[in-house]
């Protein structure tokens, strides 16, 4: 039996036509990644998933007790408040849990049956959300998502935008719902953090739906593809790699079958057309029919292949470009950047960027990436090295924020005012970056992000740039957008320095990698290169952090013994026997913990291979007074080692 079953399912949104009788199953183990292009309906979808938006027709079905757990990408969905290392439910349930134990303490034989059962349920309940191993867990996720470091007393709504999301998204793969709901669980997320998700959700035991524009984080994840395309679903077997043979082999059939509709309807019509002028009325009428009919199911077919309304289609290409295609536009020689507290973000770096050249940049979040961009297009002063720069070469640059200087301005307006275009092949270009028809006439202020990239890297574009600098310039954009504008970088008859975590983005348009090692920056000539030697560089690491850490450790025994030796020294009087016995005392202290906590460990253990739905409540107080105890020993233990 499925987990979760949508059954013909269809959504109206002002006038516009979003699910069209969709229906889809969703079994245990599946792994599936829903695309489509922005402003379909996927967010919709999910959102009816989760029971928070009602379908006009159709139903949503939840099988048995399969719950499904929702990450948003809109941050005002999601709750960010509270403790990090418990959930509000799991608290709620241990409150319940404490003010029923107490109760039972108290109750006679007549209640106590009840007060019993209640206690059983919310134990079983606990259980269930993980409750008994949620702090770990959740200790483990927040470091794959890459907050290891943090304060885990501080309240969830003290962290920043990106973090709260790492959390929220923690907080949902540790809950361990049947049902993973994912929209965009990329955002925000460094590559180590993605590479961390990836083997996550491979491994994960339930169902995974998730909607995602990462071409690479998809391939790595799922075994199957739905297309949400012109309001109806499309299933695919495979990651995006197949998706994209299976898709491509269905457009070319699609293709060759309306070139063959329309070659019949072409043969129908002069059939028709001769038995009128041979005034075979009832034949004419006749044939007329077979052409409307052939007719309708063109048009049908040709709805099939029909593109959205905000696909790109565009080249970039500055003007003709003479002399050397090896021609240096800018050197970096051994740049660098430390901040006034005397942190150093990089150091000693050097590389060149030539006419032809596609570099990026690749590292993870902090590391410099954006600084180094910043600084080599002169907008940070105070840095060591130099930066030289072809005086002849026009720049251009778009940065993950894209700024305008009128947002009252319409999209016409803007670009009409930023180049030499008038109002009709403004309008065509426009259209080609997706702005058709009344849609060049929004004023800058209501677009959404995306809009304003693509309204940007119009206008950007018209400048005809030698050396484009840009910083995650495949935000916002959707799959189609994307590509098409991965392609025209491709073709870009000019030089590229760009940031991105879009992987699937850098592999297709890279020359080399520039690539972060801490301080360290490096050029590499593919980003699976540079993924194997940031492994190891990691690894090495952790070693020396774990050096460090022994070697503080080791120094912190000699300090205190050294503090032990001066206190003798200072009184040289002390009862030497008195000493004995309080060193006889600590080192029987050490051996009974080391035996009860041992003791402790294997309890834990059995207790912890016996958790099934008939586990009686005071295993489970056994386990948790067993879990208070041994914390309470272990800190005890390494207090007495170190004394």
């Amino acid at each position: 039996m499925p987990l979760l079953s949508v059954n013909k399912v269809s959504k109206t949104y002002h006038s516009r036509l979003l699910l069209d009788g969709v229906s889809f199953s969703v079994e245990r183990g599946d792994k599936i990644a829903l695309i489509g292009n922005n402003g379909t309906g996927k967010s919709t979808l999910f959102k009816m998933i989760q029971g928070k938006v009602e379908p006009d027709e159709g139903e949503v079905l939840h099988h048995g007790t399969a719950i499904a757990g929702y990450l948003s990408q809109n941050m005002d969905e999601l709750d960010v408040s509270g403790n990090l290392l418990i959930s509000e439910e799991l608290a709620d349930i241990q409150d319940k849990m404490h003010e029923a134990e107490y109760r039972l303490s108290t109750a006679d034989d007549a209640t106590s049956q009840s007060l019993l059962r209640e206690y059983e349920k919310l134990t079983a309940r606990f259980e269930a959300l993980g409750g008994y191993d949620y702090e770990p867990r959740m200790k483990a996720a927040l470091a794959g998502l890459g907050l290891a470091n943090i304060d885990w007393t501080r309240d969830i709504s003290g962290f920043s935008g990106g973090e709260k999301m790492r959390i929220c998204l923690a907080r949902l793969i540790v809950s361990r719902p049947d049902i993973l709901l994912l929209d965009e669980p990329t955002n925000h997320l460094d590559t180590e953090a993605m590479e961390w998700l990836e083997s996550f959700i491979r491994s994960y035991g339930g169902a995974v739906l998730l909607i995602s524009h990462d071409r690479y984080f998809i391939d790595h994840t799922v075994t199957k593809i739905f297309e949400l395309e012109n309001s109806h679903i499309t299933a695919y077997r495979g990651n995006y790699t197949d998706y994209k043979e299976q898709k491509q082999r269905f457009l070319d059939d699609q293709r060759q079958l309306i070139a063959n509709l329309e070659k019949e309807l072409h043969r129908q019509e002069g059939v028709t057309q001769t038995m009128l002028s041979h005034r075979n009325i009832s034949g004419y009428h006749a044939r007329e029919k077979v052409v409307a009919k052939l007719s309708d199911r063109l048009e049908q077919e040709r709805a099939k292949i029909t593109g959205g309304p905000l696909r790109m289609s565009f080249k970039l290409m500055p003007e003709e470009r003479s002399g050397d295609e090896n021609k240096k536009l800018l050197e970096a020689r051994k740049i660098g950047k430390t901040f006034p507290d005397g942190k150093v973000l990089f150091q000693d770096v050097s590389f060149e960027i030539k006419a032809s050249d596609k570099l990026f940049l690749v590292g993870p979040n902090g590391c410099g990436k954006t600084t180094m961009l910043s600084l080599l297009l002169g907008k940070v002063d105070d840095f060591d090295g130099d930066v030289l720069v072809s005086g002849s070469s026009r720049i251009g640059y778009m940065g993950q924020f894209v700024p305008f200087e009128d947002e009252t301005r319409t999209i016409l307006d803007e670009l009409m005012t930023r180049s030499e275009l008038g109002e009709n092949s403004a309008r065509n270009l426009l259209a080609r970056f997706g702005f058709r028809d009344i849609d060049v006439y929004k004023e800058i202020s209501v677009l959404s992000g995306g809009e304003r990239s693509r309204l940007y890297l119009c206008c950007l574009l018209e400048e005809k740039p030698e050396l484009l600098f840009l910083d995650e310039p495949t935000n916002h954009l959707d799959i189609d957008s994307r590509e098409v504008l991965e392609d025209a970088l491709a073709d870009y008859n000019g030089a590229i320095l760009a940031v991105s975590h879009d992987r699937y983005f850098i592999e297709k348009c890279r020359s080399k990698i520039i690539g972060f090692f801490g301080t360290r920056v490096e050029l590499v000539d593919s980003y699976e290169i540079y993924r194997k030697k940031y492994a190891s560089f990691t690894a090495s690491e952790d070693e020396i952090r774990a050096k460090a850490a022994s070697e503080l450790r080791a120094s912190e025994k000699e300090r205190k013994a050294a503090e032990r030796d001066a206190a003798k020294e200072r009184a040289p009087g002390m009862n030497r026997a008195q000493e004995r016995r309080e060193n006889a005392k600590r080192k029987e202290r050490i051996r009974f913990l080391e035996g009860r906590i041992a003791e402790l460990e294997e309890e834990q253990k059995t207790l912890e291979a016996s958790f099934g739905p008939d586990t009686s409540p005071e295993d489970y107080d056994r386990y948790a007074k067993n879990s208070e105890e041994l914390e309470n020993m272990y800190s005890e233990y390494m207090e007495l080692e170190e004394s």
